[in-house]
């Protein structure tokens, strides 16, 4: 892997993420089931316009988006000190093809990493009553960050300040991990075909 020390959200970020698929959104290329996502097609053509402008597409940023961006420093102290991990903060992570990559909430020495989740109460709720719906919510971003960054397991972590926390260990999944190479590898086949023909 290679790690980019950008920090999330800035413009050397962003541009390291032009017209690459993201584990954020491999969930656009793969069902939680294994199969191929019917939203593949939308996603490849939204990253072959970002390669051949130059300009990633423009998104909406809510309220609760922004709170999550917000309350997220609070939320990697609360893991820190409960779980005892300390966790390095990275910028975007590239997989050795260059292709496609992630942007971990943190990696922790030496094989595991964090996914932070700060929602708006009735979703932490949901959380609470079942710790395994978030983990299935983000199921597909989870194994791809492992995938990439060869990790062994990914801590789940769910902060809300006036809510009991979710923290849930999530292990490597050799299968679902096979299936999701090939479903972005393809992607990734998909797009630098399709660019090298429009350009």
């Amino acid at each position: 892997m290679i790690i980019l020390d950008h920090e999330q959200g800035s413009p050397e970020w962003l541009a390291a993420r032009l017209g690459r698929p993201s584990a954020s959104m491999f969930s656009k290329l793969i069902t939680l089931t294994g199969k191929p996502s019917t939203s593949a097609d939308g996603y490849i053509n939204e990253l072959i316009a970002e390669r051949l402008t130059r300009q990633s597409e423009p998104f909406h940023i809510t309220e609760w988006m922004q709170r999550g961006t917000d309350l997220e420093p609070e939320a990697r102290e609360a893991y820190e000190f409960i779980s005892g991990n300390h966790v390095i903060e990275t910028g975007f992570i590239l997989h050795n093809s260059y292709e496609f990559g992630c942007s971990p909430d943190g990696l922790i020495l030496e094989y595991g990493g964090l996914e932070i989740k700060c929602p708006a109460p009735k979703t932490m709720v949901s959380y609470l009553r079942d710790p395994q719906v978030g983990v299935k919510k983000y199921w597909q971003q989870i194994q791809g960050c492992m995938w990439i960054t060869k990790s062994d397991w990914w801590d789940f972590f769910a902060y809300h300040p006036e809510m009991p926390h979710v923290l849930v260990r999530v292990e490597r999944d050799e299968e679902y991990i096979a299936k999701l190479a090939i479903e972005v590898q393809g992607a990734v086949s998909e797009i630098l075909n399709q660019v090298e023909n429009l350009k």
